[in-house]
């Protein structure tokens, strides 16, 4: 594995679940690492693939752990499938089960919901999920709606546990149609080249920091940028070895990032 001189780098891309907070608490080392993305005056976005909070939602939430980051430094799987369905059919209509960052983002983009005879079926993380809502979504599909999966994340670390995510939540209706839903987050490079672009920043001079190898890690490494897997999340070093490809550091926090940048020793 490399090293990475991060104040070298302009750039970083980070994921939040399980990086910088689980559930409503914030992880050991994030908020030092934010006051050094600050401090320093690095580019930095939030690229998550959490579909149902909007921007402001996660301005606020990480505002109530503390931490003052603004809402344009956020990029959502939600803001990337509006983004995604406004440039394949400009003013088309969804059948959507999702929270307000996925509606939101749909209205912003003057996409309308319809649940007769939509163009597209969208799914993202949704607490209102049910067996009436599945079967709603399955005969769309069948009747020829376009399957889009917000992200094709299988679950995410929550205060109690593991939860269910949204490729998870989408793979039902997958089963019962017989149809594959195109997924618009991380690891898809659109959503890669969008945040990239964002920054203002080329491959090279960019960091992906995030605590999956299915998303983050492979997003950034075919994106061209260095990798950084955290273990603050779902992944353990176990994890790293059932797959074909590995990251260009591996640490246990963020906070580790803000030690290497000063020269200092981390634990291993």
């Amino acid at each position: 594995m490399e090293m990475i001189d991060f104040n070298a780098k302009k750039g970083f891309l980070c994921d939040m679940d399980g990086v910088i907070y689980h559930g409503n608490h914030i992880l050991p080392g994030a908020a030092e690492f934010i006051h050094w993305l600050q401090d320093m005056h690095k580019e930095y976005l939030f690229l998550t693939n959490n579909s149902g909070m909007t921007p402001r939602e996660l301005h606020q939430k990480l505002w109530r752990m503390g931490l003052d980051v603004p809402e344009e430094h956020f990029y959502t799987s939600a803001l990337a499938t509006a983004a995604f369905l406004a440039d394949q059919a400009p003013g088309c209509s969804v059948y959507a089960l999702g929270e307000a960052g996925l509606l939101n983002a749909l209205y912003d983009r003057g996409i309308t919901m319809n649940d007769v005879n939509p163009d597209y079926v969208v799914i993202g993380e949704a607490r209102a999920y049910s067996l009436d809502t599945l079967t709603k979504a399955t005969n769309l599909v069948l009747a020829g709606a376009k399957l889009i999966g917000a992200n094709s994340d299988t679950c995410g670390p929550t205060d109690e546990g593991i939860a269910p995510a949204c490729r998870a939540l989408i793979a039902p209706v997958e089963i019962a149609t017989g149809k594959q839903a195109y997924f618009c987050g991380k690891p898809n490079p659109l959503m890669m080249r969008t945040g990239l672009r964002m920054l203002g920043c080329h491959s090279g001079e960019a960091v992906m920091i995030g605590d999956r190898m299915d998303t983050d890690v492979i997003s950034g490494m075919e994106s061209g940028m260095s990798t950084v897997l955290v273990l603050s999340g779902v992944s353990t070093r176990e994890t790293i070895k059932t797959y074909a490809y590995r990251p260009s550091m591996v640490l246990n926090g963020v906070g580790d990032i803000v030690s290497l940048a000063r020269g200092e020793k981390t634990e291993d």
